[in-house]
């Protein structure tokens, strides 16, 4: 049996602390973030979401413009455009933004969306339209970089997807959906190259930070009598998160999260959000349209009708 403090890593304490905006797009409960030095004002939109319909087949920036309202309203200088996975719950706006922000931002995702590009392209048959080239930045795990004058750096944090990734900056960290609140839990580990193995090991990264480390979460589904919530700290977590506590052994854990992913339904947005997150967000066009395809797998019974 395996406890979470076997395997800490050392994490040094970074410099400065931003300020955080957090914008919920409600449909999908997905916290989006604004995140600026306040001394110079640079910042990172972090977890867009491109508000989508799949009934009526339409698409809105309302909640990507809720975005650019903060940054214009703040005087931010927008450097960088983050994804911390390719997301199977919500299409991503980066694009839309990228292009509101005068073209040149870069959006940025880690480098195992390769994976994950891997295994989607040949689903929705767009082989050798699908590159990592797609984004214009690939983070690389333990890469640094600066937000103004505050410290970031990034680590690899797979378990959920093979690409995500947790981002530190100054004294906050951005988990997407490696961990939640303490009261809601973990992420499922059900998606092709996911692993509840990797994503106990990604969790002990995170509590090996500073314990007044902010934590910051990709969403909050929030029991029943709670607002949504979306900041937490790594004191919070190790001592309450009702999947994975400083002393939660790892058998326990992955037998516990296997057990409950085999139990959950594919997220609801799935197929048209992997075919656009994983080129970044770009929308599929055919004949001049935006085009969102949807495989199909027919039973023995139903093909012979």
């Amino acid at each position: 049996m395996s406890n979470v403090n076997q395997a800490a890593k050392e994490f040094r304490a970074l410099k400065g602390k931003p300020v955080v905006r957090t914008v919920l797009e409600k449909d999908t409960e997905t916290a989006q973030y604004v995140v600026w030095d306040p001394e110079t004002k640079d910042g990172l939109i972090i977890d867009s979401v491109l508000n989508f319909d799949p009934v009526a087949g339409k698409a809105s920036h309302k909640s990507a413009q809720e975005l650019l309202d903060v940054v214009r309203s703040e005087g931010i200088n927008v450097v960088k455009i983050i994804e911390t996975h390719a997301h199977a719950d919500h299409l991503t706006a980066a694009q839309y933004l990228k292009q509101q922000l005068g073209g040149s931002v870069p959006v940025c995702i880690g480098e195992g969306i390769k994976h994950v590009q891997e295994v989607f392209a040949p689903m929705f048959q767009m082989e050798g339209v699908v590159s990592t080239e797609d984004f214009d930045h690939l983070f690389t795990d333990g890469e640094s970089y600066t937000l103004g004058n505050i410290e970031c750096e990034v680590f690899a944090s797979p378990g959920h997807t093979p690409a995500c990734m947790v981002h530190r900056i100054g004294d906050a960290i951005f988990t997407g959906d490696t961990i939640f609140m303490p009261d809601v839990g973990s992420a499922r580990c059900d998606f092709p190259k996911g692993s509840a193995e990797m994503l106990y090991g990604s969790i002990q990264k995170i509590f090996s930070l500073p314990p007044h480390t902010r934590v910051f979460v990709g969403h909050d589904y929030p029991p029943e009598g709670r607002k949504h919530t979306f900041e937490t700290t790594v004191s919070a977590q190790t001592t309450a998160n009702k999947h994975i506590n400083a002393s939660t052994p790892l058998d326990d854990f992955v037998s516990w999260r296997r057990g409950r992913d085999d139990t959950l339904k594919p997220p609801r947005l799935i197929l048209p959000s992997l075919q656009v997150n994983i080129r970044a967000g770009r929308l599929p066009m055919e004949g001049g349209k935006v085009m969102l395809r949807i495989p199909v797998t027919v039973d023995d019974h139903a093909a012979n009708l």
